[in-house]
């Protein structure tokens, strides 16, 4: 849910409001009682990350042990072909 900024037109209060974007606008003042309550048009903050903090390792893949060649080998290993008997 969004929050929105209002101002009154008549006293010229400033105040914001956590509201669904469904609900109707706000149009009575807490300060002066009056009806002068208007929306204010604002941008939008984007997406806002609070906390600890997010870094780019935190969701970077573990790397396993390195094998001899430097990199994981991630196809099966290779067969070698059978031997021909000689008995054909």
């Amino acid at each position: 849910m969004p929050t929105y900024e209002y101002v009154c037109n008549k006293c010229g209060h400033e105040m914001e409001a956590f509201q669904s974007m469904k609900d109707e606008p706000l149009k009575k003042c807490p300060a002066c009682k009056k009806a002068g309550l208007k929306r204010k048009i604002g941008g939008g903050a984007g997406l806002i990350f609070k906390g600890s903090g997010f870094y780019i390792t935190d969701y970077k893949k573990k790397s396993g042990p390195k094998s001899e060649g430097g990199e994981k080998s991630s196809s099966k290993p290779e067969s070698k072909p059978a031997a021909k008997s000689a008995a054909n």
